[in-house]
């Protein structure tokens, strides 16, 4: 997996945290993992489909704390009730902004790549959908809490 596939991921998450939630994000620890699924210690999980001159997919996932840090700055409050009815709203909107301002760096690059709309999963209620491909896991920190950043991608083959 090349560099060039998932920076354009970890330069649009810094983008998103910096802009709307005024944090910066901090880079951990890389791993390469032989499944595409999130972490054990992750609660949610935001999976997002990509097609085009790559395929694959991208995964940011959160603890419950660092998910509900994030729609409190959002939202200016953390009421329980509506954390519960409208954190996949919230958390898919900024799966949503990393991923267009990825699909955006691609783009400047001459990639053109499509993307799923983005599917919150509660890994407390929900199994997430296991897929045996090398991924690359890239562990974000903030003052908001952890996030990582899961991407399996290949490039498509030419037609014959």
């Amino acid at each position: 997996m090349k560099a060039e596939y998932i920076n354009p991921f970890l330069e649009a998450a810094n983008l998103v945290f910096n802009d709307l939630l005024k944090e910066k994000l901090i880079r951990g620890k890389t791993q390469i993992t032989p499944k595409f699924l999130p972490n054990k210690n992750q609660d949610i999980a935001i999976l997002i489909q990509l097609d085009g001159s790559i395929e694959g997919k991208v995964i940011y996932a959160f603890p419950e704390f660092t998910a509900k840090k994030i729609f409190e700055r959002l939202m200016g409050t953390l009421n329980e009730e509506i954390f519960k009815s409208e954190y996949k709203d919230v958390l898919g909107e900024i799966g949503n902004m990393i991923t267009g301002n990825a699909m955006n760096i691609f783009l400047n690059k001459k990639q053109f790549i499509e993307v799923s709309v983005p599917e919150v999963i509660d890994l407390k209620e929900k199994n997430f959908p296991i897929d045996n491909n090398i991924t690359i896991r890239l562990n974000m920190y903030s003052k908001l809490g952890m996030m990582e950043i899961d991407v399996s991608i290949r490039e498509k083959n030419p037609k014959f």
